[in-house]
């Protein structure tokens, strides 16, 4: 939210803020790749298995294979192995089934980035679109929706 009040353009998943802020900015404001919270259930629900991904992927399998061999790390090539053990066997975030999509998310990033009257116009629309998200008004909610506390007046 920081980042949409100085003018970036959010790219992530549909998740948490991410919901509130295309809310705000409008779907063509901002960037979402990968899956939904219903997709990921029933990704879950059928069997998440990230390690076939890992070999169905030359361009990602190659990437996690520099990092789990010490390509990024020659003076401690095993320090980056847990990285590369959790992605591939346990993937929890689902990191590797929104890899495809990202990649492809990132590109349509990178096309607009090449216009820069047309970035520079969404750049402007999330600064216009980020008013909800000031912190009078989220201490507010918490206080009355979260904490169930009433303001105090001063003197």
């Amino acid at each position: 939210m920081k980042f949409g009040l100085n003018g970036a353009l959010t790219i992530g998943t549909l998740d948490g803020a991410n919901i509130e802020i295309k809310e705000e900015v409008g779907d063509e404001n901002i960037f979402i790749f990968g899956l939904t919270a219903d997709e990921v259930s029933k990704l879950r629900a059928k069997g998440y298995y990230p390690w076939d991904i890992y070999q169905s992927d030359m361009e990602l399998k190659q990437t996690l294979d520099m990092i789990a061999g010490g390509y990024f790390s020659p003076e401690a090539p095993d320090i980056f192995r847990p990285i590369f053990e959790a992605l591939t066997r346990d993937d929890r975030f689902m990191v590797l089934a929104d890899y495809g999509s990202y990649i492809s998310c990132q590109e349509r990033v990178d096309e607009l980035y090449k216009n820069p009257e047309e970035w520079s116009g969404r750049a402007l629309l999330n600064i216009a679109g980020m008013g909800k998200f000031s912190s009078d008004r989220t201490i507010r909610e918490y206080a009355e929706k979260i904490w169930n506390v009433k303001p105090v007046k001063g003197k």
